[in-house]
C-alpha cells in the first residue's frame, strides 16, 4: 500500500494578481506593500531568475539572454517558475488556500499567459503606467548603484529592455478581459501609487 505524502501536493489553479509595469516602474515595491498590507504573497519573477546559481543549466542559459536584455524561452520561464512557487508551498511560505499570489514580472509574453493557464486563475490586473522613459532609466541606473545589479547599469540594454516591455504587454494585455485591467499612474510617489491601488481594488485585495 502506497504511504499518503507528508507534503500534499495543491492542484488547483492559484488565485493570482498579475503586476505589469516597464523595469523600475515601481512594481516590487508596490507588491511587498500589498504583501504586508494584506497577508498577500508577492512573487517577483526577477528575484526568482537572479537567485540561480550562475554554474547551473538554467542560470547560464538566463545570464545569457538577461546580459542582451532578452527574456528567458517561454516554457523554460514557466517551468522554472512552476517548480519555485511549489517549493515555496512545501517550506511553508506561500499558502495558496489563504494567500493571493501576486505575480510581478510574468507571464511576459502571450505564450507565458497560455502556458500559465492551468497554473493560475487571474483575478485581477496591474497596470503601472510610466510615459517618460529616460527619467525611468535613470531611476533604474540609481538603483543599480544602490544594490549592486549591474545589469541595470548599461542605458543601452535598458532601452532594449523597455522596447521588449512594451512590445510583448500591448498583446499580452489583450488576453486578459477588460473589466479585470486597471491602470494606475506609475510616475507618483509609492505611496500615492498604493493608495491609488488600494482605494481602486479594496474588495479585491481585502478578501
Amino acid at each position: 500500500m502506497k504511504e499518503p505524502s507528508v507534503i500534499p501536493r495543491h492542484t488547483e489553479p492559484f488565485r493570482s494578481v498579475l503586476v505589469f509595469g516597464p523595469p523600475g516602474s515601481g512594481k516590487g515595491t508596490l507588491g511587498k506593500f500589498l504583501s504586508s498590507a494584506g497577508n498577500h504573497f508577492h512573487l517577483s519573477s526577477g528575484d526568482i531568475f537572479r537567485g540561480l546559481s550562475p554554474e547551473s543549466p538554467a542560470g547560464k542559459l538566463y545570464h545569457a539572454y538577461a546580459s542582451q536584455g532578452h527574456l528567458l524561452p517561454d516554457d523554460v520561464t514557466v517551468q522554472i517558475w512552476h517548480h519555485f512557487v511549489h517549493g515555496l508551498i512545501a517550506t511553508n511560505r506561500y499558502f495558496p488556500s489563504q494567500q493571493l499570489l501576486l505575480l510581478d514580472g510574468i507571464p511576459r509574453t502571450l505564450r507565458q499567459a497560455v502556458l500559465l493557464e492551468k497554473h493560475i486563475k487571474v483575478e485581477g490586473v496591474i497596470v503601472l503606467e510610466i510615459q517618460n522613459i529616460d527619467e525611468l532609466i535613470k531611476r533604474l541606473q540609481r538603483r543599480a548603484l544602490i544594490e549592486k545589479r549591474l545589469d541595470d547599469m548599461d542605458a543601452k540594454v535598458l532601452r532594449t529592455r523597455m522596447e521588449v516591455y512594451e512590445k510583448d504587454t500591448s498583446g499580452l494585455l489583450k488576453h486578459y478581459p477588460e473589466k479585470l485591467i486597471s491602470r494606475f499612474n506609475g510616475e507618483q510617489k509609492p505611496l500615492e501609487v498604493l493608495r491609488d491601488v488600494l482605494v481602486g481594488l479594496t474588495d479585491l485585495l481585502a478578501h
